[in-house]
């Protein structure tokens, strides 16, 4: 602790920097920041917009990338990813724009990188603002994230035309709408960990995502689901899995 306390004196360690060290979070005007978050979880902290100004998202974005060199923002708008480049100028932003997702990277930050891959494959076009959530969220846990898009079972047969890169994968989300088959067809073909991720969309009864999630609960090949939308959850548990994935390949590579 003296040495904390020595650094702040010295002008080497911010006072937000010093808190989350202690505290394990850094407290700011628009709320706490979980800087030890990715350390304690595994899952790295991300500031969710919606609900929230653009001037408190900022803030909050500004306190992450002082403790942790970078900040997540996810559901974000033009006005708030505007804020957020503002209050952190001399960081770089990455913004993917379909997923409605940002990330700040202080210029020292080092980036986790895993040997895993995680692909993401959508039914079709209207699912890849969920889908691309969940990727920007496994990409940042450092796996190698591949998108597989518009394969939807109305038409089997472009399942089938990427099946050899669904079993390559070390994890797989599906992210679909409307009754949500596709998480069970593709865990019926594969071995490989399926995470589903039902999205609201579609319309008719129960078209806000509910049959999709239902449909998915109900499966009947083995497979996890994750919320409506969900989208940072299935990137994060999808991460996990790649990281577990990874390390028992280099466990195995040293005792070879």
């Amino acid at each position: 602790m003296r040495d904390i306390l020595e650094a702040v004196a010295r002008g080497d360690l911010s006072p937000a920097a010093a808190e989350a060290q202690l505290r394990g979070y850094a407290t700011t005007d628009a709320g706490r920041f979980d800087a030890a978050r990715e350390t304690r979880r595994g899952v790295p902290e991300a500031i969710l917009a919606e609900g929230k100004t653009a001037d408190e998202v900022a803030t909050l974005a500004a306190a992450a990338v002082e403790t942790t060199g970078r900040a997540i923002v996810t559901r974000a708008d033009d006005a708030t990813v505007d804020a957020v480049r503002r209050a952190v100028p001399e960081a770089s932003a990455a913004r993917d724009g379909r997923a409605r997702t940002v990330v700040v990277r202080d210029p020292d930050f080092e980036p986790p990188s895993v040997d895993a891959t995680v692909r993401v494959v959508t039914g079709g076009t209207s699912d890849a603002a969920v889908a691309g959530e969940a990727a920007v969220i496994a990409r940042e846990m450092g796996a190698t994230v591949e998108l597989i898009s518009d394969v939807g079972v109305a038409h089997l047969g472009r399942v089938l035309d990427h099946l050899d890169a669904l079993r390559a994968a070390d994890v797989l989300v599906v992210a679909a709408g409307r009754e949500g088959a596709l998480p069970t067809v593709v865990a019926g073909l594969v071995d490989t960990p399926v995470i589903g991720l039902p999205v609201p969309t579609g319309y008719g009864a129960a078209g806000e995502g509910e049959a999709a999630l239902y449909g998915m609960l109900q499966s009947c090949t083995v497979l996890s689901v994750v919320n409506v939308g969900a989208g940072f959850v299935a990137g994060a548990q999808a991460g996990l899995i790649a990281r577990a994935v990874a390390a028992a390949r280099e466990t195995g590579s040293a005792t070879e």
